[in-house]
Order: structure tokens, then sequence, then C-alpha cells
């Protein structure tokens, strides 16, 4: 098929039934490059490496000049780097022109897999073990649903395409434009994993978890499941709901008057809910949690928790559902390197840091909690939440336990974190550094050359997807969800007396988390521990913008912005640095740290008043979505003019390059 770029290269795709694709464990099967469709997808080898191909470009994973999925969250209230995301800069994240969310290639590329595979399925015509070929059947009706949870996520209503289309009928392709209700894509999400989870296998062919399994499968639908069924519920009665006060959808005839499958906007909540309780619990039920011995500095497996997340071979660990591998013969990562140093310029915020209970499972403003201050990290770290204690670094403790003089780039123990450097290879951006998924190996240090494994699904999420979803559901914890949520405590060497928290827990004191709200108002305090929990838990692994959104927690940004910091520089740990290292000064082009008169801690957004971070953090509505690029309007329009288009702005956003929201 040969692509018209001048009209629909973005809905009909790229007709590749061949990709370049990075050489690793779960990708080393690549279909040969002069194949034609006829002679291909054939047979079940065929099948495999299709799907598998696919794996790189969409699941996160460690890459190898940047922090990996460690730093994935990023420019959230959980970790920030020295760039300020515009998505807290109202006025800076503009309209383009042209690319975006909105595209379809990897769309496109399972779709032509699937029509063409499943009727030669049906018939029995394609060659191989008939458990194998389903299950790459099922992999694929994954990775569309994933692909579209994507668009979800970025875009909310998004056309439902399962076809592929003639790219000389423009009409057709302008049909296949029409976006359908967000709440519409993501039933059709679950409809794809429910064929996944019947297809797929309890463990994947390779029997090492490093393609999509089952499990993996019940996972994407309690996400996904409970992703629209609290943003629902948080936005009802907005732009951003079907049928909500200036939903954009009414303007178009084909949804104008569309009413949801369950008759409500609550039954649909409840809907997706229920879904998502019965999709974790399938898979909380079956695997256990790994166990943590609390040992920090370990070798030999001595803590399988911590090693789990810098293993080099993550399949023995039953929670790990899905990872990939490196190899350092093939592809390799610098993830190690930085895990060594300043995690590349990626801090854990105070905000972070300050969420984590004591030990004893107190907030540390709580009477009797025992915390004693944030005046050292030593002090931060004493006696909380194991988690805390495992992955927040500390000077002094060791980095390298193993060929410690094999690296070229290791740090044998850890330095007084270097705030004033301005290279990010070297930079502690706030102070608080992470180590979670380091490598005590030298042998991982050597620049680029690291190959420490990276976690795609994790199976504790299915345990803190269940109790959330209960919770949301019936506005209470059942017997299933405390089950859940004291096994996670108790691995956390937390309390297990979660009413105890519950009642300690003070909503004005913990407004340093985003999570604290949600369409502008503090929460309860069950749904915020709930949340915490979450926050402990998934630390660093990706997911925390994902909830924000969902939760609707930035409203509060819009009235009142929010300052990032890090760690208390300004008191007793000041006396650890020269006066060269701390300059300050608003207005001194030399200043390297946030002036006092700010903040008594560290704030790394806000050195220099030129800065465009010097404010804070502030938001803006139109932000909970992207934009879509003006390009797309002008190819779904029959004349080319963006006012005639089929499709519709997300809600705030104009169609005109260059341009910002204005609400």
């Amino acid at each position: 098929m040969k692509t018209n770029k001048n009209t629909f290269k973005y809905l009909i795709g790229v007709a590749l039934l061949v990709t370049s694709v990075s050489c690793n464990k779960y990708l080393d099967i690549t279909p040969p490059s002069d194949v034609i469709p006829e002679a291909y997808l054939n047979e079940e080898s065929q099948l495999a490496s299709y799907t598998v191909a696919r794996y790189a470009g969409m699941f996160p994973s460690h890459e190898n000049w940047s922090f990996g999925t460690f730093g994935i969250d990023a420019n959230s209230d959980n970790m920030i780097n020295p760039n300020f995301d515009n998505r807290y800069n109202p006025g800076q994240w503009r309209v383009d022109a042209t690319g975006g969310d909105w595209n379809f290639d990897n769309i496109y590329q399972m779709n032509y897999f699937l029509k063409d595979v499943v009727p030669k399925w049906e018939n029995n015509q394609i060659v191989g073990n008939s458990d194998n070929v389903a299950h790459y059947i099922g992999e694929a009706y994954f990775l569309r649903a994933y692909e579209y949870f994507n668009k979800l996520q970025n875009l909310g209503d998004f056309p439902i395409v399962r076809e592929v289309y003639n790219d000389t009928d423009k009409q057709a392709l302008i049909n296949a434009s029409k976006r359908s209700p967000r709440n519409e894509v993501a039933r059709f999400i679950l409809s794809d994993l429910d064929s996944a989870i019947t297809l797929l296998k309890s463990s994947s062919p390779d029997g090492n978890k490093q393609r999509i399994s089952k499990n993996v499968a019940r996972l994407m639908k309690s996400r996904v499941a409970l992703y629209e069924g609290t943003w629902l519920k948080y936005f009802k009665g907005t732009a951003f709901v079907p049928n909500g006060a200036d939903w954009p959808g009414k303007t178009k005839e084909f949804t104008a008057n569309y009413q949801y499958p369950l008759g409500s906007i609550d039954n649909e909540i409840n809907y997706f809910l229920d879904q998502a309780m019965d999709a974790a619990k399938s898979v909380a039920d079956e695997i256990g949690l790994v166990t943590n011995t609390g040992i920090i500095e370990s070798v030999n497996n001595e803590n399988p928790y911590f090693n789990m997340f810098g293993a080099v071979d993550m399949s023995g660990y039953s929670e790990v559902l899905l990872w990939r591998q490196y190899n350092l013969s093939l592809v390799t990562h610098n993830v190690p390197v930085y895990e060594q140093n300043g995690n590349y310029a990626v801090g854990l915020t105070r905000g972070l840091v300050e969420s984590f209970l004591m030990s004893n499972g107190l907030p540390i403003y709580a009477a009797g909690s025992g915390y004693h201050g944030d005046d050292y990290i030593a002090d931060v770290r004493k006696d909380r939440d194991d988690r805390l204690q495992l992955f927040l670094k500390e000077p002094g403790q060791r980095n390298l336990l193993i060929n410690i003089t094999a690296g070229s780039h290791g740090t044998p123990v850890e330095p007084t974190p270097r705030i004033y450097e301005s290279s990010w290879e070297t930079r502690y951006t706030t102070g608080y550094t992470i180590r979670k998924g380091i490598s005590y190996d030298g042998l991982q240090t050597n620049n680029g050359s690291g190959y420490t494994g990276s976690i795609t699904f994790r199976a504790s999420e299915a345990y803190l997807n269940y109790i959330e979803a209960a919770y949301e559901r019936n506005g209470n914890l059942d017997a299933t969800a405390r089950n859940y949520w004291q096994k996670l405590r108790e691995r956390a060497k937390v309390s297990t007396d979660i009413d105890k928290t519950i009642a300690a827990t003070d909503m004005t004191k913990e407004k340093l988390d985003w999570g604290s709200f949600s369409a502008g108002s503090l929460v309860s305090p069950t749904l915020y521990n709930i949340r915490r929990e979450r926050r402990s838990e998934l630390m660093a692994e990706g997911l925390r913008l994902m909830d924000l959104k969902r939760w609707r927690a930035m409203d509060q940004l819009i009235s009142e912005p929010y300052h990032f910091e890090g760690f208390k520089l300004w008191g007793p740990m000041k006396g650890w640095y020269t006066a060269n290292q701390l300059i300050y000064g608003a207005t001194n082009d030399k200043a390297v740290v946030s002036d006092p008169s700010l903040s008594s801690y560290l704030r790394p957004l806000e050195i220099k008043s030129s800065a465009l971070s010097y404010g804070g953090a502030k938001f803006v509505m139109a932000h909970y979505l992207s934009p879509i690029a003006v390009e797309h309007f002008q190819l779904t329009s029959s004349d080319g003019a963006v006012s005639n288009s089929i499709i519709y702005q997300n809600p705030g956003w104009p169609i005109a390059a260059g341009q910002s929201p204005t609400k």
C-alpha cells in the first residue's frame, strides 16, 4: 500500500511489516527484511516476531542517555529535573502546526495484523502450535489496547479504528476520523483486553516474563478501568466528559445526542470501577508480594524487594509480570551510572519525601510520631516507611559492593549532594536522590554499558488498584481491600493499623501532595491515605502523572502556585558546602541555589528571577489533555478549512498554531 502523505498519513499509518528494533532478549526475533505481505504472517514464528517488534517502541524502558523508567515521574510533584515542564507554565504550552499525539501508526500496525491473521486463524490456516498462535493474536489485541490507552490519557475522545483503510478513499478516511466519546474508547480498550485475556497463556511462550501474559492483560485492564472510572467521577459535569457543560462533542451531529450505555454517567462510573476491582483481584489473589528483609547494602539477594528493581535477571521475582532484558553484547543503558550520582539531575521533591509515614503508621506531623526532623538526610530517613529508608540515598552509604574498581563511572561512596553542579550527569537537583534500581556491581557502571533489567508491569499495582476502586465504588474498605493494604504495609515495615493512620491524618497538613486534592478540594483522610500508599509503593515507576490527571489533582494550581522544593539546604546541611558552592541571588547570573529568603528548602526551579519557573508551578484546566495539531483539522476537512473538520479540539485549546489555552 502506498501512503498518501498529503491526506491521511496519521490515520492510515505507515504500512511497514518490518520495523527496525533494538536487539535484546525479548526482541531477538526479527522478520526477514525482504518478505512481501502475501508470504508473511502465515506461521507461528512470523506472528511472534511481528508482535514482539512493537514492544520497544510502545513500552517504557531504560534509555541509554536518560534516567530510564525511574525518571518518567520527573516534572510531577514526585520528582523534578532542571527543565520546567510547560504543563505547569500557562501560556508556554502551545498548539503545534503538525505532529502531536494524534497519530495512528501503532494502531495501524495492530489493525493490519488482526485483519490479516484472525481470518486465517479461524480457518486453521496458520502453521504452528495452536496455543502459541492464539497467544500471539492475544498480544496484538493487548498492544492495540495499550496504544489506545495512551490516546485516552492524552486526548480523551478519540476515533475507534478497527479497519485498514484504502488511502485513495478520502471520504472514508474522514468518516473514520470521527472522535468517539472517551468512555466508549475505554470500553473498546476493555473489549480488546478481554480478547487478550481469553487468548493469552498464563505464562508467555518464552517462559521468562519477557512477553505479555494473561496476568499482564488483567493488570492492564484494572489500570484502564480505574483510570476511566475515576476520571468520569472527578470531571463529572465538565467539558472533559461526554454531555458535561461545554463538551465539544455536542458540536458534532454524530455525538450531539450521545447517551451513556447504562443510562447515566454515575452508572458508567460504577461499571468501570467494578471492572477494575474484578481484574485487579484476579491478579492480586494469584501473585504474592516479593519479600522485603530491610537490608539495603545487599549483593547476594539478601533483600529480594530491594534487588528486584536493579536485577540483571528479573524472571525469578514473582511480582514482576513483564520486564525487558538487556545484554552487554547487544543493547545497554546508562541507568546504573546515573544511580551512582544524582540520577541525571532527577531529584525527589520535599512533598514526596514528607508524604511517607513513620514506621509506626503515623504521619510525620502527628503527636507521638517520633519524627526526627529534616535537618539532615539521615534524620529524614530514620524510623520511616521502609520504602523511604531503602530508596532515599544518604551521604556516606556505599554505592558499590563488588567489582568496585571495574566501573569507569562508579561512585563507591555516596557523596554530599552536588546541588551546585551544572552538568546533568553529576547534578543533584533537589538534594534528595533515589536509590531505587541501583546496581552495586561496578561492571554495570562503565559509561553506557549497563544491562540491568527494566520492569514493565508489577503485580503490586493490582493490590493498589483494587483498594482504590473498591473505596471509590462503595465508600468503604471491604475485607479484601484491607487485606491487600495490610500486606503492602507489612512489607514496607509500616504498622498495619490503617485506622490509626487515617485518624491521625490532618488534610490541611498534606497540601504538598497534589494527590490530597480533587477538583480543587481536599479529599477525605481515607481516600488520601489510599493515594499515599500508591505514591509510596509506585514511586519513580512512571505512573504519577497518570494518577494526578485522573484524580483531577491539579486544579488548586490554577489559583495558587506550587513551589517545588527539595531538602532543607538552609539549615545545618548548609555546613556541608563552601560559600562558593552556594551562590544565590535572584538577579545574580552566577547563582546556583535558591535564595534563603524564599524558603529554608532548596527551590531548584526558582534560582533566577529570569526563569519562567521562578513564580512557581501554575495550571489551567486545558492542560489535563493535550491539544490536537492544526494539520489534523485540515486533513479531516473536505475542503481543507479547519472550521469544516469532522474532528473537534480538546476543551480550552484553540485551533491555531502557536496559541495557548485561555482556560
